[in-house]
């Protein structure tokens, strides 16, 4: 018998795919739930259930969405719930108590806008959100944290127990994935005439399209940047329309149209990768491990990136890449022109960066640690006394296994 996994998550799960499919390599039962469209799921051979809930702040449609995932969960019945995105983290273990003795593993990764704005909406939301916290730890068997100024704050505000937490750094990257899509995909050339970049240098970023990401900073570098270096192009990669209030408008866009491209969601990123001469990510948010910066390290590009939890474990500054203060245009734009204008130590750092993530965030790596977690929690759950949430045939498999 293999353990049963219910993996949680929102709009963009599918880019967990290889994920779940490492874990089910390694001899897990695998369900994925989420918000996202089921096709790739089916592609890959797994097994998904639709789940909605509202992104953002709605507390009859939490209430509603904890219901309707404690019932997946009663017809699913997983072993292991793991979730990953703010809002999921919140609801699993909520969820999981339609299901006692079902194990439950929440993945901060990120903090989020709630954490990150300095909006009169978020200050306010705060505390309620540590109680929410707080009461979905007491049924949440290991919180995971993707960095550890994440895993202090929690443990310092009575969010997470320290005796009940784990790190795992990122949710890994899709390395052999990563370079099979750079080699089949279209050429820089192929690319550059699609998009009328010419021969222009291209600055890129891949992310929402938001405030809290950092977008109208980009924006106004972008403006600085043209100033000096009037052939260079920004390439901005990622959602707009479906970010709400949060997004940057159509028309502040249009306000940088000569030199500022959004070409929406786009599945050949590794591709676009290749074109690009740098990638910038001024995010304010609290990130985990941000996936674009791994992939962006990947690629080899030189990375500037906001001095913000999560993108310094992957950019060290003048080592890796450079990092810059959130909300600072003229820093931006200064060390992204540096980059082009000395591009042998711009390849230097971005080779660094590389190899960085290939050492420590592969796919393969974070993977096995997720698993180990796993086994280590179904063995600990057969031997302690009184729980009983594991079925027999299983705890035998796991009590022989351990």
């Amino acid at each position: 018998m293999r353990p049963h996994l219910l993996c949680i998550g929102g709009e963009d799960h599918a880019l967990r795919i290889p994920f779940l499919v490492a874990l089910r390599e390694r001899g897990f039962r695998v369900t994925a739930a989420g918000t996202g469209a089921a096709e790739p799921f089916a592609a890959a051979g797994l097994d998904f259930r639709p789940f909605r809930f509202r992104r953002f702040v709605n507390p009859w449609a939490d209430w509603t969405a904890v219901r309707a995932l404690g019932a997946l969960i009663v017809d699913v019945r997983p072993e292991i719930i793991q979730s990953f995105d703010t809002k999921p983290a919140l609801l699993a273990p909520f969820a999981g108590r339609r299901a006692p003795g079902v194990l439950v593993v929440r993945t901060i990764n990120g903090m989020g806008w709630l954490y990150s704005s300095r909006g009169p909406s978020a200050l306010a939301l705060r505390l309620a959100y540590r109680v929410l916290h707080r009461l979905a730890s007491r049924s949440t068997t290991t919180t995971v944290f993707q960095n550890h100024v994440d895993a202090r704050f929690f443990h310092r505000h009575g969010m997470a127990a320290k005796a009940a937490s784990r790190l795992i750094a990122g949710s890994g990257v899709d390395i052999t994935g990563f370079d099979q899509a750079l080699a089949s995909g279209p050429s820089e050339a192929e690319l550059r005439d699609t998009l009328g970049l010419g021969r222009s240098d291209v600055i890129m970023t891949v992310t929402r399209l938001t405030r809290q990401k950092g977008i109208p900073t980009l924006l106004e570098a972008a403006r600085l940047v043209h100033q000096e270096r009037p052939d260079a192009r920004f390439l901005l990669v990622g959602p707009r329309e479906s970010e709400g209030p949060f997004a940057i408008s159509q028309a502040e866009l249009d306000r940088h149209s000569p030199y500022v491209r959004a070409i929406g969601r786009r599945d050949d990123v590794p591709s676009l990768l290749r074109l690009a001469d740098a990638f910038a990510f001024p995010t304010e948010y609290r990130e985990g491990i941000p996936r674009a910066l791994l992939e962006a390290a990947l690629a080899g590009l030189p990375i500037i990136a906001t001095d913000m939890p999560g993108c310094t474990d992957v950019v060290r500054d003048g080592w890796s890449g450079f990092v810059v203060p959130p909300r600072s245009p003229r820093a931006l734009a200064d060390r992204i022109l540096e980059v082009l204008a000395d591009r042998h130590a711009a390849r230097e750092m971005g080779g660094r960066a590389s190899a960085l993530v290939r050492q420590e965030f592969g796919l393969d790596l974070v993977a096995a640690r997720y698993a180990a977690l796993y086994t280590e929690l179904l063995a600990r759950d057969f031997r302690s006394e009184g729980r009983g949430g594991i079925r027999p045939e299983l705890a035998y498999e796991w009590q022989r296994r351990t």
